[in-house]
């Protein structure tokens, strides 16, 4: 399986886990509090928004890979990507976070700052041939669904320590200790898959080897995901 179609499954499957734990957020406060309702859907459609764009970055190179675009419209489409994707990126900024979640928030706009860059370096690749810029590519890549998994982490994080939404209330603090577990879990699940799968100099041995890697630590991801409190 090709690089950027795995890329294209991870994006798939962190974009959906994310969304899912804000989408989470929204029903789970007092419906009558507004802010707090404002906020979450404002960065579940940031979140959306992300995910949208990204599964469009890769369907056009394929459509480009097929014949049914030209290398010219390519990469015309990537610098409007390019253009979108930092607007999208500073959404981030107009958020009204609680002070909980404001530090979930700063890792999910790392996160998309670090895919910004990486497809930039990705489209340098297809523009030039120059592979050092595609490992730059897969280097940030990897970096990205790191922050958004730590995003995500500090969301439930914040999430499980609310006991009530007012304005004059205070956040009390979240269950660190089961989240420390859970985390701890899922990383020994992960350290496990490159025990198993990455050689003695960290790399791959085949393709397929590769594949399996990636369906690995996306367990370790999804046990992650559901059992943070």
């Amino acid at each position: 399986m090709k690089k950027k179609k795995i890329q294209n499954i991870t994006i798939v499957v962190i974009a959906i886990s994310i969304i899912g734990a804000i989408g989470a957020y929204n029903y789970s406060i007092d419906q009558t509090k507004q802010k707090g309702l404002q906020f979450g859907v404002e960065l579940e459609q940031i979140q959306q928004d992300v995910k949208d764009l990204q599964i469009k970055f890769y369907s056009e190179k394929t459509k480009w890979e097929e014949g049914d675009i030209t290398k010219e419209e390519l990469l015309e489409f990537y610098d409007e990507h390019l253009n979108e994707f930092n607007e999208i990126i500073s959404k981030y900024d107009e958020l009204d976070a609680p002070e909980l979640f404001e530090s979930s928030v700063e890792l999910l706009k790392i996160s998309s700052e670090t895919q910004l860059s990486s497809d930039s370096e990705y489209i340098k690749w297809i523009e030039t041939g120059d592979e050092s810029a595609k490992i730059r590519s897969d280097t940030q890549f990897q970096e990205s669904v790191e922050y958004e998994l730590q995003g995500l982490v500090e969301f439930y994080s914040a999430k499980t320590g609310i006991k009530n939404y007012d304005e004059d209330a205070k956040f009390e603090a979240p269950q660190a200790g089961l989240t420390q577990k859970v985390i701890q879990v899922a990383e020994n699940m992960a350290s496990k898959c490159n025990e198993e799968f990455k050689n003695e100099l960290g790399g791959f041995d085949s393709d397929e080897i590769e594949v399996e890697w990636f369906n690995c630590i996306n367990e370790a991801k999804k046990w992650k995901i559901e059992h943070l409190p």
